[in-house]
């Protein structure tokens, strides 16, 4: 029986591909290539991290600035995302994977040549705004790749797990690089993942006709990145403008105001980026707040940490990038039982409130952290129970924000989530480094600046502010959970379309 056409925000329907067809038989060839380029934008979320500090004594910026290396790339990614999904619809998911592709290795070797701060932002720009249309594109190529049920499960497995696993690499990798090589080397190694997938793509994937019935909503895009960008460059000006300032609030409450009228526009436009009937279940309702929360307190532990374990206890990079592994190992550990076993069982109710309750209380012991801390004993335990915080919170809020959506509403569904990861990752980033910074700007005020001692008592004084505010992000993140998610465990539609995050 044929399938009846759905919205264009899935995508065109999925038919069977003969077994005869090029791509049926190259199908797991095309899942390594997908896999490569998806390995590729995971991990550079991570790998520039471990590479900071190396990269701010070199090129000479600020404090305040740094927060920008994460944030640039983050906030192109995230808000260019739902955009990114709508144009593979439009001109084709080979053309957009290919061109994605490209585009993130040029921006990757004009990062790894910049001579200046502001070169490399606009190079971390660039990775987010071509990461942001390779995504959507490899997602769709997989959907369309994998026709049959136990194939496409097992397929969807394996892209899962390199997308959960990208992190953990991408630190362990930029340790490396930066150490025995150079911190630009941590993107420069993108063109060699990226030139990988291209010949892949170019000789295995097939050119499908286009679906000339996706309009792209214009309008709805540049409100919803114009809005962002204010909220995060208005969270920055605070650092050297103040917070009375119009500098700062005056473009917090542009941003307000852009994305009231996005979320205004999305109620009248004919083919909505986002589609709010996606937002108004109470239990996707309380996972999208839970992975804005999740992604705001997680980025900002990932930069503070770093800078804490290689400036305050002078750790070589790859001792960092291995410091966070049982972290990396506490988070994936927590996600299996949560999603296997408490889930199923008991619902989101009380296992993500858990995990927020466990994520904020390990965010408080960070900020017992001084100069003499030990790994073993001062950093290690709070970090094991962060990962397992955070494990017990995404797991769950990220299936269950897309579970129950129409097939038409999947793709858009899927994309929406990781934008809400992204999105918390910069907001997060760029108000805790303002407050951070500020902390040591009024340590600083009557003492020796030039004293080393008293520098170092100053960072540690930002980083722990950045660390109380992480736990205020997750205890917040406690009681929006507590109130909105539904009692009891979720019903399961076996016939749902895969959602994969990225």
């Amino acid at each position: 029986m044929p399938r009846k056409p759905t919205d264009t925000a899935a995508g065109p329907a999925v038919t069977a591909l003969p077994s005869d067809h090029p791509a049926y038989r190259h199908r797991w060839w095309i899942l390594a290539v997908i896999g490569v380029a998806q390995l590729m934008v995971v991990l550079d979320a991570t790998i520039v991290n471990i590479a900071l500090p190396s990269a701010q004594k070199d090129l000479g910026f600020s404090d305040g600035d740094r927060q920008w290396v994460v944030t640039a790339y983050a906030l192109a990614f995230g808000s260019l995302l739902l955009l990114g999904g709508r144009i593979a619809d439009l001109f084709g998911r080979k053309v957009t994977f290919l061109v994605g592709l490209v585009g993130f290795a040029g921006a990757s070797a004009l990062g790894g040549a910049a001579s200046s701060f502001e070169m490399l932002i606009v190079a971390r720009a660039a990775q987010g705004l071509f990461g942001a249309l390779l995504a959507p594109a490899a997602l769709s190529l997989l959907t369309t790749t994998f026709t049959d049920a136990k194939e496409r499960a097992k397929a969807f497995g394996v892209y899962g797990a390199i997308a959960g696993a990208g992190g953990a690499i991408g630190l362990l990798l930029g340790g490396v690089l930066t150490e025995y090589l150079d911190w630009r080397w941590t993107l420069y190694v993108n063109l060699a993942f990226a030139g990988v997938a291209f010949v892949g793509g170019v000789l295995l994937l097939q050119r499908a006709r286009r679906d000339k019935s996706v309009t792209i909503d214009v309008p709805g895009a540049v409100l919803v990145s114009g809005g962002l960008f204010c909220l995060v460059y208005g969270f920055s000006n605070a650092e050297s403008h103040d917070w009375d300032s119009s500098a700062t609030w005056g473009f917090l409450l542009a941003g307000a105001a852009l994305l009231a009228a996005f979320t205004w526009w999305q109620t009248r436009s004919a083919h909505p980026l986002l589609p709010l009937r996606i937002l108004l279940d109470r239990n996707r309702g309380a996972s999208f707040i839970s992975v804005l929360i999740t992604g705001a307190g997680m980025f900002g532990v990932f930069l503070f940490l770093t800078y804490y374990l290689q400036q305050s206890l002078a750790y070589t990079p790859v001792k960092t990038g291995l410091a966070f592994l049982p972290m990396v190992a506490g988070l994936m550990l927590a996600s299996t039982l949560a999603s296997t076993a408490l889930i199923p069982r008991f619902g989101p109710k009380p296992v993500v409130p858990l995990g927020m309750g466990m994520a904020a209380a390990a965010m408080v012991w960070l900020t017992a952290l001084d100069l003499g801390s030990g790994y073993a004993t001062d950093v290690l335990p709070p970090l094991v129970v962060a990962g397992l915080g955070l494990g017990l919170v995404m797991a769950p809020s990220m299936s269950l924000a897309t579970a129950g959506v129409g097939a038409e509403d999947a793709g858009v569904a899927s994309a929406a989530v990781n934008t809400m990861q992204q999105v918390g990752g910069s907001l997060g980033t760029a108000l805790l480094n303002t407050l951070s910074t500020s902390a040591a700007t009024d340590y600083l005020a009557d003492r020796n600046p030039k004293d080393p001692a008293v520098i170092a008592q100053a960072s540690l004084e930002a980083y722990s502010t950045a660390y109380w505010w992480s736990a205020a992000f997750f205890l917040a993140g406690l009681v929006v959970s507590v109130l909105l998610y539904r009692r009891g465990a979720p019903a399961v539609d076996a016939d749902a379309a895969p959602v994969v995050h990225m």
